[in-house]
């Protein structure tokens, strides 16, 4: 392993562009629409533990989750910006599991009321996920507050798990159902050098796949829980795709932490797998609606594509993490290929309304094709909610905009990489840093530099094939190492034309067809501006393609020319082929804000001439 440190968010701060933007709708916008939502639906009342028979809201199972997942972004909108308001509702909600968590040091809004008979005793019933969401929202909040009640709580609660699960082995399973736990002691560990915390998440890590007792039986199999094979046999990304990227985010910890060369070894080669032959284009991952799951290679289905907002999210953090063991720019590129698309799509434009799923093709008209069955057909929803039953994209888009800057930078002793592009300044230690750049709109970004590192790596992404920089660089590993002075300029130019995108032809849905992208940002066609029947619009491989900005979004448009077929004039069923075809002008936009302007027709991969 090459290990790297990452540079927190806490010293990067985002001065302008694309990122600004995002983060001043989280904190004005993002973060109160989800806060109203939760409240009404009652997520935040739960918390008293006061829920009885025949009252409305009955608390569900993850619910904790949700309202931790929400503080954690609370608390680093917090570290940035002063927010009496938010930080007001946090403290109240502390206060409110303060009162209502057992003398042992467990907390849980729905067993403590509902089922406290079944404590421990179920594992798919997201107990330890909900706790894991609670220990990072607790450690978040200390760290940006500096107040500690909230993480003194959580270190009763994880002393509590500790002597259930790996001391006393009392309860009724081994490791987490839903995976999360195992990242969130990592983060207590650092931040109270409590060395047990580590241990225990290593325990899990190590025991999954490794006994029978965990095994699912109601719903999914071994793989559905990643339990299949002890985690260092396993090479291929399986089961419900989001508590997968948990996991493995975690085993990169814990190889990082133990210098564990065998789990990381294992690591590489899931994320080899996901990468190579289970990721849509977007960076989106997991294709099946049954079991939100990973299902084979090469298995990518655009309509029914399930693609989780949190997933990707995970595949972004799971990339990040492998980047801090090995300084390798691919991790970084599929980080922001996943953040700019999977991500992203899962968010409204104005803020206030979420997609769960992310599916890369809609036609409204296949809704009805189960006209004689009582179930209708299933794809996802066309149009973003404010609000749903199993909400946990909404926090995570919240917490994850306002932490973007831990994205930006690592180092090692003697360089410093810069990993992705973000108009922004940083001062640590006795460095200093600025980023002059509209990146992505183009791909000129400009670093001021002070400090004592002889060498600045600068990440040349694999969309790139031509570059410039205004200095002398050796280039390794999708990066070019330039040797800098205490004070130096570092000019880079990325030439970001459009590409065409062929898919590997074992995708078959994707046979004759190519998809648009210039630099991280993927294109798609959508019906409200370019006509119905998208699946019939071709375009030519050698189409010029017209970048231009437009008022309704923060990154360019594309048009080209394209074409289609022309109708039959008896509008034959059947008819010979011919050659006939209409031009039309296409309008392309991000892949990410599909879906802003109502229900209609949208496609990422259009047929080729």
């Amino acid at each position: 392993m090459q290990k790297t440190k990452q540079l927190s968010y806490k010293l990067v701060n985002i001065d302008g562009g694309f990122w600004y933007k995002l983060q001043k709708l989280n904190s004005n916008v993002i973060v109160n629409s989800v806060y109203k939502r939760f409240k009404e639906t009652g997520r935040f009342d739960a918390l008293k533990c006061s829920w009885k028979e025949g009252d409305k809201n009955k608390p569900n199972i993850f619910w904790d989750s949700d309202v931790a997942k929400w503080i954690e972004g609370v608390a680093y909108i917090l570290q940035k910006e002063q927010n009496d308001e938010l930080m007001d509702i946090v403290d109240k909600a502390i206060d409110t599991i303060e009162e209502n968590q057992d003398v042992n040091g467990y907390f849980n809004s729905y067993f403590s009321v509902i089922e406290p008979e079944n404590i421990f005793m179920r594992r798919d019933d997201h107990e330890l996920y909900c706790a894991g969401h609670l220990i990072e929202a607790a450690v978040a909040y200390f760290e940006a507050t500096g107040k500690d009640k909230f993480l003194q709580m959580m270190c009763r609660y994880a002393d509590h798990i500790d002597k259930v699960f790996r001391i006393d082995g009392s309860a009724d399973f081994i490791t987490p159902g839903h995976e999360e736990l195992e990242l969130a002691l990592i983060r207590l560990y650092k931040v109270t050098n409590e060395k047990r915390y580590l241990e225990l998440s290593k325990f899990f890590i190590d025991k999954r796949g490794a006994n029978d007792k965990d095994v699912f039986t109601s719903f999914g199999n071994a793989k559905y829980a990643q339990d299949h094979l002890p985690v260092r046999e396993q090479t291929t990304a399986e089961g419900h795709s989001v508590r997968a990227v948990y996991l493995y985010n975690a085993m990169v910890d814990i190889a990082k932490s133990y210098d564990d060369n065998e789990l990381f070894d294992a690591c590489k080669a899931i994320f080899s797998n996901i990468i190579e032959k289970r990721m849509y284009i977007t960076g989106g991952i997991g294709s099946t609606a049954d079991g939100e799951a990973f299902t084979i290679d090469y298995d990518l289905p655009n309509q029914t594509a399930y693609a989780e907002t949190c997933a990707a999210l995970g595949l972004a953090l799971f990339s990040q993490k492998m980047l801090l063991c090995e300084q390798s720019a691919v991790y970084a590129d599929i980080a922001e290929l996943a953040v700019y698309n999977g991500f992203l799509s899962g968010l409204s434009l104005d803020g206030k309304a979420f997609f769960y799923e992310n599916p890369l093709e809609i036609n409204p008209s296949l809704r009805e094709r189960n006209s004689s069955t009582i179930k209708p057909a299933r794809y996802p929803i066309m149009e973003r909610k404010e609000v749903f039953d199993c909400s946990c994209c909404p926090p995570n888009i919240v917490r994850f905009i306002a932490s973007i800057g831990n994205m930006l930078y690592s180092y090692s002793d003697d360089a410093l990489f810069v990993n992705q592009y973000m108009e922004s300044h940083t001062h640590f230690q006795k460095t200093e840093i600025t980023q002059t750049t509209n990146y992505p709109v183009d791909g000129e970004i400009v670093i001021k530099y002070k400090g004592d590192f002889k060498t600045i790596a600068v990440r040349i992404p694999s969309w790139c094939t031509s570059f410039t920089i205004n200095k002398e660089y050796n280039l390794k590993d999708g990066y070019a190492y330039i040797h800098v002075c205490a004070e130096d300029s570092i000019h880079l130019e990325l030439d970001m034309p459009v590409q065409l995108i062929e898919s590997n032809p074992k995708v078959q849905e994707n046979s004759g067809r190519v998809a648009v992208k210039r630099g991280p940002i993927v294109y798609c066609l959508e019906g409200v501006d370019n006509g119905d029947n998208l699946r019939d619009v071709s375009i030519n491989l050698d189409a010029d393609f017209s970048v231009c900005e437009e008022s309704s979004f923060t990154l360019p448009v594309l048009y080209t020319m394209g074409y289609r077929r022309l109708p039959d004039k008896q509008d034959s069923l059947y008819a010979p082929a011919t050659k006939n075809r209409r031009s039309q002008k296409l309008k392309f936009i991000p892949y990410a804000f599909f879906a802003n302007m109502g229900a209609t027709e949208m496609i990422v991969w259009i047929l080729k001439n």
